[in-house]
């Protein structure tokens, strides 16, 4: 996780927010197992908003493939998944890539029911608070 994970969106067309860089690296190993889980019909959870992004990088191609460096791949709508069936993340701040990237694979209107809920309950919010599992 990189510190431009905490910079805010401050456009107002998302589309012109310049995306930071996070660094990761999946191994041929993990590439394999990844390919191979979904062939057999498996799901690939992302835990964490990096490791979904360095996996969405890395499957650039449509399946997962060995990969090592920096991304400043910035999903957000249209955008289509090609390696995450599922992601397990914190409740995000308004106004943040990780939000606009949960809503993107999430829905809206999911998003929008699980964050009300998530309020009404009082769960903490941000890197330390609580979670969610969106498949």
């Amino acid at each position: 996780m990189g510190v431009g994970t905490f910079k805010p969106i401050d456009v107002d067309c998302i589309d012109e927010h310049r995306m930071h860089k996070e660094f990761g690296s999946i191994s041929e190993e993990a590439s394999a197992a990844i390919n191979s889980a979904k062939q057999a019909g498996g799901r690939v959870i992302a835990v964490g908003t990096t490791s979904a992004r360095v996996l969405e990088t890395a499957a650039i191609s449509g399946s997962v493939s060995a990969w090592q460096g920096a991304t400043n791949l910035y999903i957000h709508p249209p955008y289509q998944f090609r390696a995450i069936d599922g992601l397990m993340t914190n409740f995000h701040l308004p106004r943040s890539t990780l939000l606009v990237l949960v809503r993107t694979f999430g829905g809206d209107e999911l998003i929008r029911r699980a964050y009300a809920l998530a309020i009404e309950q009082r769960y903490r919010f941000f890197s330390y608070g609580d979670a969610m599992l969106i498949v």
